[in-house]
């Protein structure tokens, strides 16, 4: 599974000759001395060992360590001044290391913050903002360099199958997300010198890159080809096969980002857009996001209301404010009244929001997040209310085949008056036969489904307003599954926060196939279920189910305490692992018993080192 952010890999060259002096004359200052000119030094040395740990899979030596590519020159006044004391700068307007690399505003921030705590960089609050903007906008990366990654940033618990092969998994992935290197593009030196920097920084790196490669990534994404060494040959290295997959997959330059840097604009973000959300535990919701123009061109002010869909609660309101990156990844924070607050004992917190624009600006989707551990959040999609008739969002649940009179609501924006049912159009084997209501941000329909319309993902047309594969025609609730199908709770309550996990049971049509957890299934909605936990047998005497915590009948888990438990066996954390178990209400198997499904959680114990970076969402 993904975790948290960690650390990024920013750093000055290894064996440079000058080490940065610190603006600070403290015993911890000097420390930061001592422990930067080691890490010079070990640098260093790394860069003559890791020749055959990390090297290229061709062979290259580390020995020459010069930019062959060229860089992104550095423009900015204010970087240059507080970045170019160490990076040295070129006679094309490059600065070491930072032209020779892009990533993700997250990723600047964290660099930055480096600079500060080992290399005694001194820049303000605003500075480091100032900086962070530019480089995010000049050395970023484009959009659909973003997009496989934004899981990353917007702080998805996920399982990573976008992992090449067990090689790179034991190089890159063994201590924090794959993810964190692909939000990166470096040059190929650049690349080599972060493996460097990993040996001289974390003790367990260089052992990492010289276990033997048991397989390099194929041509085709999901195949490898095992590695066999030559009699006599020194062993291909994981740190080797690593170094090669990221020099091919994340290079620096790119026609993404060529063609993107040529693209981007001043985001125009000002007016009305519309939402379309949900909320684990508590379902889905529709509301309007008010959006000012702030005082830069690329930030804003917000003002959000959203209403359930689902029951009868208050609206939420939040108000807030946003910045755009490299004219399309919004971070934003948001305060007010919300739903935040599922966890009885969670502290009321802001908002956190991170979305990706659409290049025409037309719509946007992403996370808006809090929590301690950033469990709770709702999927957000965004679009934009012009004038034009639009569509935005349908009540969940979708159309049962065989069923008459079924209700629909379509929510949107500048419905035009005097609709007739024919102006609504579902597809073949759905047929509108009255609209109930009607006003310019909401219809309610009645929809007839014949008996024989196939299963699956409908478009919804309302005159010229088209929202696609968002309305799902299904037959019968085949099974359910638990989401999140695997999850990651953190004990805590005495001396650290608690991570707590919201499930919720999901119901799937077969399909057309007929065939249970093949492409074809419809997912329909949630549906009603009881979760208990149970235990996951992975020793003998397993007894995890008494310690790890507790999850109520509406699917929140919540840990229990952090620090030794006198009652367990060793005197043990809570830690452990068990099954979370969901039990439809009323929806019934073949045989007549109750639809289950189960999801896997491990409970941890807290994270004692944050990576969290909250600078960049204002």
């Amino acid at each position: 599974m993904a975790s948290p952010s960690s650390e990024q890999d920013i750093a000055p060259a290894p064996g440079t000759a000058t080490v940065p002096a610190l603006r600070t004359t403290s015993k911890r200052g000097a420390r930061l001395l001592l422990a930067s000119a080691a890490l010079a030094t070990a640098s260093a040395v790394a860069g003559q060992g890791m020749s055959s740990a990390g090297g290229s899979a061709s062979g290259a030596s580390s020995s020459a360590m010069a930019e062959t590519e060229d860089g992104i020159p550095v423009t900015d006044a204010l970087t240059r001044e507080k970045c170019g004391s160490c990076h040295t700068a070129d006679a094309k307007g490059n600065l070491s290391r930072i032209s020779w690399s892009r990533t993700t505003p997250e990723g600047w921030d964290q660099a930055i913050k480096r600079m500060v705590r080992l290399n005694g960089a001194s820049v303000t609050p605003d500075e480091a903002r100032h900086i962070v903007h530019y480089l995010a906008n000049s050395h970023g990366l484009a959009p659909e360099e973003a997009r496989p990654v934004s899981y990353y940033v917007e702080k998805r618990m996920v399982d990573e199958t976008n992992i090449p092969s067990e090689s790179v998994r034991t190089a890159c992935a063994a201590c924090h997300a794959f993810a964190q290197p692909l939000s990166w593009r470096r040059s190929s030196t650049e690349w080599k010198l972060l493996q460097d920097f990993h040996v001289a920084l974390y003790s367990q790196a260089d052992s990492q890159y010289r276990r033997p490669a048991t397989d390099e990534p194929g041509e085709v994404f999901g195949h490898t080809t095992p590695v066999v060494n030559k009699p006599g040959a020194i062993p291909l290295t994981s740190g080797q096969v690593a170094l090669a997959y990221l020099r091919k997959t994340a290079p620096l330059h790119t026609p993404e980002w060529a063609a993107w840097s040529q693209r981007a604009q001043v985001p125009h973000l000002a007016g009305k857009w519309l939402i379309s959300a949900t909320l684990a535990g508590k379902g889905s919701y529709f509301g309007i996001m008010e959006v000012a123009s702030g005082a830069t061109p690329d930030s804003f002010a917000t003002r959000t209301t959203l209403q359930s869909l689902t029951d009868k609660a208050p609206p939420v309101t939040t108000s807030g404010s946003g910045t755009v990156y490299a004219g399309y990844s919004w971070r934003g924070r948001a305060q007010g009244a919300t739903t935040a607050k599922l966890a009885p004992d969670a502290p009321e917190q802001p908002v956190r929001e991170v979305m990706q624009f659409a290049a025409d600006r037309k719509s946007a989707a992403g996370r808006w997040f809090w929590g301690e551990y950033q469990e709770f959040g709702y999927d957000v999609t965004l679009t934009r209310a012009d004038g034009a008739p639009v569509i935005a969002a349908i009540s969940p649940g979708g159309i049962r085949a065989g069923a008459k009179g079924q209700s629909l609501r379509i929510l949107g924006d500048a419905f035009p008056a005097g609709l007739t049912p024919h102006d609504i159009d579902l597809g073949r084997g759905l047929t509108v036969s009255k609209i109930a209501s009607a006003s310019p941000g909401e219809l309610v329909v009645n929809v007839d489904a014949a008996a024989d319309v196939p299963s699956g993902l409908r478009d919804v047309t309302v005159g010229s307003a088209v929202l696609s594969a968002a309305l799902p025609v299904w037959h019968t609730i085949s099974y359910i599954a638990v989401a999140p199908d695997s999850a990651l709770g953190r004990l805590g309550g005495v001396a650290h926060p608690a991570g707590y996990g919201q499930f919720e049971a999901w119901g799937y049509d077969n399909g057309p196939d007929g065939k249970p957890h093949t492409a074809d299934d419809v997912k329909v909605g949630v549906v009603d279920a009881d979760f208990s936990l149970e235990e996951f047998r992975s020793t003998w005497y397993d007894d995890d189910l008494k310690f790890v915590g507790n999850i109520t009948p509406a699917g929140l888990f919540t840990p229990n305490a952090d620090g030794p438990n006198p009652q367990r066996s060793g005197n043990r954390d809570n830690y452990g692992d068990v099954w979370v178990v969901a039990k439809a209400r009323a929806l019934k198997d073949a045989n007549g018993a109750p639809l289950t499904a189960k999801a896997y959680l491990v409970v941890t114990i807290p994270s004692f080192k944050r990576f969290d970076q909250p600078g960049v969402a204002q």
